[in-house]
């Protein structure tokens, strides 16, 4: 088995492609559009949409990272063992499908792939929302650190790097939750003085442009690739900052989409 060959990275929300493997729900075909949730970090859901064969279709609930080890192993999701890239494996894109009884599909079925590209641009838009966030978050706490705790793209304190524990992307926007812990005290963060900090973190905003405006669309970036391995330098997550070991203290969370511009 070759690994999947996506095309989501180039904007790509149709194409055409060959079942090569039927495992329950999961539907591994040899190139698809469909982009997947990242295993390791799961912040963005993975695309939902359809598989169809002639007058015949199945609703894809969402899609997943799949692999399967030298030895035979297949694994879904959570339960990959090791990390994308690793050697020993073939990384595939897998189609969480809403019927697993569909008698079409098996492989060697030729099938056109449709995604939910309303969907996709939504969790886009949320996607760019959080990480504009999170670089507003930073330069808000920079003056609480008596550390250098290195910097983030924009030359502000790297707090989300330190702090951030876990990040999800829906519609529109994003939560994530922080720990402010011992960790994050010995990088030299002021957890006490933050309290004080909330209301200029309140102030900080990111402006949510009207869905389908040039403004909207200029805000999302996008990688352009011509298809690639799904295992390889293609990707599935947009790289986001460092994690902290988890500690104890307290948690933090924030909605980039609850914020309003002043």
């Amino acid at each position: 088995m070759t690994e999947t060959m996506v095309t989501f990275p180039q904007g790509a929300v149709a194409g055409v492609g060959t079942v090569m493997r039927v495992e329950g729900d999961i539907v591994v075909v040899d190139r698809t559009p469909f982009h997947p949730v990242d295993h390791t970090w799961p912040d963005q859901p993975g695309d939902s949409g359809f598989l169809v064969h002639g007058e015949e279709r199945v609703a894809v609930v969402e899609a997943v990272m799949a692999a399967v080890s030298d030895d035979g192993e297949f694994a879904v999701g959570a339960a990959i063992p090791v990390k994308r890239g690793a050697e020993g494996w073939t990384w595939l894109v897998g189609h969480r499908v809403s019927d697993a009884g569909a008698h079409w599909l098996a492989p060697g079925t030729d099938v056109e792939l449709a995604v939910d590209a309303e969907r996709r641009a939504a969790l886009s838009r949320g996607h760019t929302a959080c990480h504009l966030a999170s670089l507003a978050l930073d330069a808000a706490l920079a003056d609480l650190w008596r550390k250098d705790p290195g910097t983030d793209p924009l030359g502000a304190p790297d707090f989300e790097g330190r702090a951030n524990q876990t990040s999800f992307i829906h519609e529109d926007g994003a939560v994530d939750e922080y720990r402010l812990g011992k960790s994050l005290r010995k990088a030299g963060f002021d957890t006490e003085g933050l309290a004080a900090s909330l209301g200029s973190v309140r102030r900080v905003s990111t402006r949510s442009w009207p869905r389908g405006s040039p403004r909207a669309a200029r805000a999302a970036s996008r990688q352009t690739v011509r298809g690639s391995p799904i295992g390889g330098a293609g990707g599935v997550r947009c790289p986001r900052a460092r994690r902290s070991s988890p500690a104890e203290g307290r948690t933090w969370t924030r909605s980039p989409r609850s914020r309003r511009s002043r």
